[in-house]
């Protein structure tokens, strides 16, 4: 209802004596120069309408074009962002020292704040970030860039920052280093990339998960999609396994649970009490000195009483033995799991790299072992399988509504028909711009499906509503085309022309706007493009096919009667 009031208000008759000057002169040749294309363009779609078998051909090669496409451009969940700031991990051997731990993060974070466009590095040494657990051999450092526009070169961007610091954590002999970029969706990942879980079913021995780990990750790495591989999984963490004499233990009158008891209060900790004190609770815990923690020579000088009164040292019911097992032991739905993690390698993109763990999996994981996603990975597994049903959804919404429009079955099909020029020019441009099906990409297709329809609206209601009142079919289409052409381009335009800023997006939130905007970008230029031509043919073959049927059924008729 707004529409036709502002037309009243701002539309006015034409004066030809009214625009005058430079600009009135430029818009009388555009129209000249204009209406002849308009004239050239008609022309061509009456040449073409009579070759409608080329015409479904050509629609033929451009589904088995899309098809390649769909292949060809490589998937992930969502596009990579360059958020300002990157993630390092720094591991050192296992049982090495908070302190040296701190002197490593430090020492490197150093050699990171002195690249080009770096701003700041912080170390918060302790935390196992890939695991998620605390280690005193581990640390991570948080990186500051330079704000986007210092950094509009490549070489000062995210990813070759990430680059430069795994060239500079390959030279560094005291611990090994990964960096990545921080995940795009905060909460569902904590480093991006893939997340794997390899499923101990059989209850496996430890050293049984290990050999299993070490041989997937090997296999891994010989994939060309897979770019980093490592997992958190290790059994080389040195301890002490504390053997109690029993036998002795009963002969001296001292019970085994005060036996354990002094071994995890002493070695371990116990709380033993709260109390309050200016307004706050306080925990005791009874614990050791780290003198006598630190040896295990040292149970010499802890005592046990025995039933006859007597303090009996430790060491004397207790044997040490040095071994090596896992710091940290991850559960997956109940299960034993090892955690695989990683990214994918340059110019493969995260869905190829979980089709190639999938194979591995399938290749060298005993019967005893399944596997899941997790993290991110598991979110873009279970958002690819929707898609097919969101893309048929999305076309069935629509033919009802057009069937709904025309009152008819078969002319909605002339609509549709054009829909797959604009996918094929959302994939074409996605593979040409080395971009990826990503979620926004497929929001962008989803979009197309009603922009490419509006444009074959505006030929096929014209041409549909001329038919009706008598007009020959291949003219009715021929004259709808030639009447729609000016506003068609105009609408496209103009939405092309306001989608333009995201395809060519550039810094905080980049990936996303870049993958919707080249998909509806490219999508609407080619469903303009072509679509102008193949949308008249389509209707004059699908009303020729309903002449042609309605023909038949009244001849059938006049002869049964």
């Amino acid at each position: 209802s707004l529409t036709p009031a502002l037309c009243t208000l701002l539309l006015k008759p034409y004066d030809p004596e009214e625009h005058g000057g430079l600009i009135g002169r430029f818009f009388e040749k555009f129209n000249l120069w204009f209406e002849r294309i308009i004239a050239r363009y008609a022309s061509t779609v009456a040449k073409i309408i009579p070759r409608g078998s080329i015409c479904l051909l050509f629609l033929a090669v451009l589904l088995i074009l899309i098809i390649t496409l769909f292949r060809v451009v490589p998937s992930t969940f969502v596009p990579d962002e360059d958020q300002g700031y990157f993630i390092t991990t720094v591991s050192l051997p296992e049982a090495s020292s908070l302190n040296r731990t701190i002197e490593v993060a430090n020492k490197f974070s150093d050699m990171i704040r002195s690249q080009p466009g770096v701003t700041d590095a912080m170390v918060v040494a302790g935390y196992d970030m890939l695991s998620g657990a605390s280690k005193p051999n581990a640390a991570v450092i948080f990186t500051e860039l330079a704000p986007w526009s210092e950094r509009e070169k490549p070489a000062l961007q995210v990813k070759s920052q990430v680059m430069q610091v795994l060239m500079k954590g390959s030279q560094l002999p005291e611990a090994t280093v990964i960096a990545f970029n921080a995940p795009s969706l905060p909460g569902i990942s904590v480093t991006g990339g893939f997340s794997m879980m390899l499923k101990n079913m059989g209850g496996d021995s430890m050293a049984d998960m290990d050999k299993v780990a070490k041989q997937f990750i090997a296999a891994a790495r010989q994939r060309p999609e897979i770019g980093m591989i490592y997992t958190t999984f290790r059994t080389d963490t040195p301890g002490y396994r504390f053997d109690v004499d029993r036998d002795k233990a009963q002969k001296l009158g001292i019970p085994v649970d005060d036996v354990f008891t002094a071994l995890q209060t002493f070695l371990g900790g116990m709380q033993v009490n709260d109390f309050n004190r200016f307004g706050r609770n306080y925990k005791v815990v009874l614990q050791a000195d780290p003198l006598y923690r630190n040896d295990v020579e040292a149970l010499r000088f802890i005592f046990v009483r025995s039933s006859a009164g007597t303090m009996v040292p430790l060491n004397t019911l207790v044997k040490a033995e040095m071994t090596s097992n896992p710091s940290i032991i991850k559960r997956f739905n109940v299960s034993r799991a090892i955690q695989i993690g990683g990214s994918p390698a340059a110019g493969y993109s995260s869905g190829q790299a979980l089709t190639a763990l999938e194979e591995v999996a399938a290749q060298t994981l005993p019967s005893s072992y399944s596997y899941e996603w997790a993290d991110q990975s598991r979110e873009e597994k279970i958002a690819g399988g929707k898609a097919p049903l969101l893309f048929g959804l999305s076309f069935i919404f629509v033919f009802l509504c057009l069937a709904a429009l025309y009152e008819s079955w078969r002319v909605p099909f002339a609509v549709l028909l054009g829909v797959p020029t604009g996918i094929f020019g959302a994939l074409f441009f996605q593979y040409v711009r080395n971009l990826e099906n990503s979620v926004y990409m497929q929001i962008g297709l989803i979009m197309l499906i009603g922009l490419a329809a509006k444009n074959a609206i505006l030929i096929v209601e014209y041409a549909k509503v001329r038919s009706d009142q008598g007009m020959d079919v291949v003219q009715a289409a021929v004259e709808a085309a030639k009447l729609r052409l000016r506003p068609i381009i105009m609408t496209s335009l103009a939405f092309i022309t306001g989608c333009l800023p995201l395809a060519l997006a550039t810094g905080a939130g980049a990936g996303a706007r870049n993958a919707i905007g080249t998909t509806v970008v490219g999508g609407m230029l080619m469903a303009t493009v072509m679509g102008i031509f193949i949308i008249p043919v389509l209707f004059v073959i699908i009303e020729g096919q309903k002449k042609r049927w309605q023909t038949r059924k009244a001849r059938g008729a006049s002869q049964g009667s």
